[in-house]
């Protein structure tokens, strides 16, 4: 009989023969994959710590204003210039040593990091400060897609859903962590442009880090490997690069399973990202008011800790609730769980003034909680998805368009908010359009499965 397993998920094997199996694991490539997740952690401290000094430099800095169009362009140049680019690049994933990709990108990030430190103590505008941070953030997204095309290479295909729920757990506290590092500068030294200095500059130390542990990886052991089909052909990086995206795109669209992922990412980054300027503009407004909890630069850190232990809680459940739902049913439940959540956002918004501001905050705490649960859950189904469905010589292009998804989404969502929210960021109006895209999105997913499941179906939905 064949195995009632949805989906092709490997099922976790038997406790005591689980704990034999994952102690021979780390004998026999426990140091490759050490030095990896060593690589993804770093990057991804070094990266909580940025951004936080970013917002508090930038977001909530007293000398440096900003309004609610000037922190959606500041999140554009951020982001979208690298999401034009990032396809193309991630071509290179599957052309080149990606052990020398991880080094070089880390020693690129840290000089970056470096040189917008000085820009901070320098007193630079915010044009020159935020193109330097974009090539910060971008040569950061590519370390990232690089670690996850590379994971394969170093663990077995049954163990990835439970190790990416792992590597999730620890990077989603690395990065709070980070964060917290970079609040606690701040706050010691006092808001302002030297406070951000050295709290952009102590970020470097996860690039630096990243670069000696890639560095210790030998020639091609994180692939691709020299029988892969694109190491193969005499194809000139320049034409990889520019057909990079359609490669990647055609790889999602063969794989039904592929293309319901991109979308439960794609659909809960563009809610994301006007709850983000929501959440921003509540906490900056909310810093001039007499409220008990905190708000203003720590009240973010807050609501970014909030984010991180429901992506933590979700690292634990999505190993458990994968085998069990499939992939894509798990991405259904996400999407419904956000969409509730989302729609209880409208009372914690709506509240003004008074003694129920304190409740709202809680409120407004508790939802980035559980739609940080929600998001990650999406967001490891999607990359278990893709490290199973996707053959190696395309994985580090559909990653590399997986992160296009990610910000692409994410500013056009911050854009669009900008154009409508109130300075004090209580708009219902947002907030229902959140949910109306998340609607949206699990009527897609569901049209698609049953696609998918109709026999004779042109659509792959198996491995």
């Amino acid at each position: 009989m064949a195995d009632p397993r949805p989906d092709d998920v490997p099922a976790a094997p038997g406790r005591p023969a689980a704990r034999r199996d994952l102690l021979r694991l780390l004998r026999q490539s426990g140091a490759g994959l050490r030095r990896l997740s060593a690589v993804r952690f770093a990057g991804q401290f070094g990266d909580g710590m940025f951004q936080a000094a970013l917002s508090g430099a930038i977001l909530f800095n007293p000398e440096r204003q900003t309004d609610p169009p000037a922190i959606a362009a500041g999140f554009a140049v951020l982001l979208l210039p690298y999401s034009v680019i990032g396809p193309y690049a991630g071509a290179l994933l599957d052309r080149w040593d990606r052990r020398a990709v991880l080094f070089v990108a880390n020693v690129l990030r840290a000089l970056l990091i470096g040189v917008t430190s000085v820009g901070f103590a320098l007193g630079i505008t915010d044009t020159p400060l935020l193109l330097l941070a974009l090539a910060v953030v971008g040569v950061g997204r590519f370390v990232m897609a690089g670690v996850s095309a590379a994971l394969p290479r170093v663990l077995e295909q049954r163990w990835l859903v439970p190790m990416n729920s792992v590597l999730a757990t620890v990077a989603s506290g690395c990065a709070a962590a980070g964060a917290a590092a970079a609040v606690a500068i701040i706050g010691a030294i006092g808001a302002g442009n030297p406070a951000g200095a050295v709290a952009v500059a102590a970020s470097a130390s996860g690039s630096v880090i990243g670069a000696v542990c890639a560095a210790r990886f030998a020639p091609r052991a994180l692939g691709p490997g020299d029988d892969d089909p694109a190491t193969d052909r005499p194809v000139s990086s320049v034409r990889a690069i520019l057909t990079g995206l359609r490669t990647g795109a055609r790889a999602v669209r063969e794989s039904a399973h592929c293309t319901i992922a991109m979308i439960g990412i794609g659909v809960h980054r563009i809610v994301f990202g006007a709850d983000t300027l929501l959440m921003v503009l509540v906490l900056r407004q909310s810093a001039n008011e007499n409220s008990s909890l905190s708000a203003g630069l720590v009240g973010f850190g807050v609501a970014i800790a909030a984010t991180a232990a429901g992506m933590l809680l979700a690292a634990v459940l999505a190993p458990l609730v994968i085998p069990r739902l499939g992939r894509p049913r798990t991405v259904l439940v996400g999407l419904l769980t956000a969409l509730v959540v989302q729609s209880a956002l409208v009372t914690p918004i709506t509240v003004t003034h008074g003694a129920n501001t304190d409740a709202a905050h809680r409120l407004l705490l508790a939802g980035a909680f559980l739609l940080g649960l929600a998001g990650q859950t999406v967001k490891l189904t999607g990359d278990a998805t893709m490290q199973i469905d996707i053959d190696d010589s395309r994985r580090g292009q559909v990653f590399a368009l997986q992160d296009t998804v990610f910000n692409i989404a994410f500013v056009l969502a911050l854009a669009a908010a900008a154009l409508v929210v109130p300075a004090d960021g209580r708009s219902i109006g947002v907030v229902l359009a959140g949910s109306a895209c998340y609607a949206v999105g699990i009527a897609a997913v569901a049209v698609i499965m049953a696609r998918s499941a109709r026999p004779g179906s042109p659509i792959r939905s198996d491995r």
